[in-house]
């Protein structure tokens, strides 16, 4: 009877209202056999390391470049991952002091940041989406467990957008689009555009061989006809970088990756590149570095403008022309070992149920994830103190400021950028501009993990 009582009372327990909440995220993948399709694998093992800090609300499987129908007993290999996930969930959750798990009604409920879901959620949002490519099989016979998963969590009140993340092709989301055009009206469809929010690896609505004709994809349909209403984010160039870091840094992946804990064993060899579709969902992971609403904001996902795309037809969130593409590979080249560090911790908590903690990058008093906004006047001296930062296992942290380039017209100077307090100077000529300063916070440890924090200065 106490037991009964106690599960009911944890179905009934709300999520705690003034925690943050995860971004919403859905997966869209061609995942196939690991020694023909191994990045999708790779990336699902990455991502599931970080189940704490995103909200899976669906791993889609669907067509891509190699394959076009999708197999459906290729999904079998999303399946093997999540069963990893199964066997090192319990490890994973000793990283938050997480003791057990919500009642599957909570879990598909909104979930706090630090919150590791139970095998049961992530397997109940394993479905199948669109199994051709292409806009010509968008339509009435196109409709999908995928597909309809999008619709109803648009519908949700939930206030949240969903970060669909494309390691293939977005078939799928285009009939979901598709068919609430048709059966809602104007104004009923952009209030569904407005709740989504799509970053593409490159164009994969197709397969491999006919990359290059962008108008048969769905994709180009989409940028075309809702480029007012739907943010997309057409990555080209990150992803690419991505693959041959990991080829790079393949050594230290091998060693302290792969065969660790149950999910670093599903982690295959690279073939074409390594990961190259994880840049998707670090984009979305709040981490203090950007607001993935803002592509212009510099993170783990890259940096990208509004520009014409590579069609020459449609505009989107690209960084595929000069000279965005190389500042955006600039800093992916900086973050990188970031990133790859603070995979690899997570991996050591999955297999041992020990490890590091990230530090907390705490700005002028100012506690959280989201940018620390300032107003100012030009020729004023700003003083950015994080002193108050700290770390959760007492390791002593070491502190760099800087500002991002191509947001903004002004170049401030900041005073001893490698102290935990910092004085910015604005220019006389920086009136109406807007200076986003960086600060990074990194622990002294075995993986020197991060920590971010975005000040945005506004100069009136």
């Amino acid at each position: 009877m106490l037991i009964i009582l106690l599960i009911l009372l944890l179905c009934l327990l709300p999520i705690g209202a003034q925690a943050q909440q995860k971004p919403r995220v859905v997966i869209l993948t061609d995942v196939g056999q690991p020694d023909l399709e191994p990045d999708d694998t790779e990336s699902l093992v990455h991502l599931l390391c970080y189940a704490d800090q995103l909200e899976i609300e669906g791993i889609i499987t669907s067509t891509g470049w190699n394959c076009d129908p999708y197999p459906t007993q290729s999904a079998a290999y999303r399946d093997s991952v999540v069963e990893a996930y199964q066997a090192d969930v319990n490890n994973l959750m000793k990283r938050s002091g997480q003791k057990s798990f919500l009642c599957i009604d909570n879990e598909n409920g909104s979930q706090e940041m630090g919150y590791w879901p139970s095998t049961e959620y992530i397997r109940s949002r394993c479905v199948m989406g669109s199994q051709r490519a292409g806009i010509k099989v968008i339509g009435k016979d196109n409709d999908s467990e995928g597909s309809e998963l999008i619709i109803r969590l648009a519908d949700e009140n939930d206030e949240r957008p969903i970060w669909v993340c494309a390691w293939g092709g977005a078939n799928t989301l285009a009939q979901a689009i598709w068919k609430v055009k048709q059966t809602r009206t104007p104004e009923q469809l952009k209030a569904f555009l407005h709740k989504l929010r799509l970053y593409t690896i490159t164009d994969q609505d197709m397969v491999y061989g006919m990359r290059m004709d962008l108008a048969y994809s769905s994709h180009q349909w989409m940028r075309r006809e809702f480029a007012d209403d739907l943010l997309f984010v057409w990555d080209e160039g990150t992803w690419q970088l991505q693959c041959t870091l990991g080829q790079d840094f393949w050594q230290q992946i091998k060693q302290q990756i792969q065969g660790h804990a149950a999910l670093g064993k599903q982690y295959p060899d690279y073939k074409y590149g390594v990961e190259g579709d994880t840049p998707s969902f670090l984009n979305v992971i709040p981490n203090g570095l950007h607001n993935p609403e803002e592509p212009m904001q510099v993170g783990w996902g890259g940096y990208h403008t509004w520009a014409l795309t590579k069609d020459s037809t449609t505009y989107a969130w690209t960084s595929w022309q000069e000279p965005v593409k190389t500042i955006s590979e600039t800093y992916y080249r900086r973050f990188y070992p970031d990133q790859l560090n603070d995979f690899i911790a997570r991996i050591e908590w999955a297999e041992t149920g020990r490890g590091n903690h990230n530090p907390v990058a705490i700005i002028n008093g100012e506690k959280g994830t989201d940018a620390v906004v300032i107003m100012a006047k030009a020729s004023q001296t700003i003083t950015l103190d994080a002193t108050a930062s700290f770390d959760p296992d007492g390791d002593a942290l070491t502190f760099k400021w800087w500002q991002q380039s191509g947001i903004g017209q002004t170049t401030a100077t900041i005073s001893h950028a490698a102290s935990s307090s910092v004085k910015v100077k604005i220019p006389a000529d920086s009136a109406n501009d807007e200076i986003h300063i960086i600060c990074e916070v990194h622990d002294i440890s075995k993986h020197n993990l991060p920590a971010y924090r975005r000040i945005i200065i506004k100069t009136e």
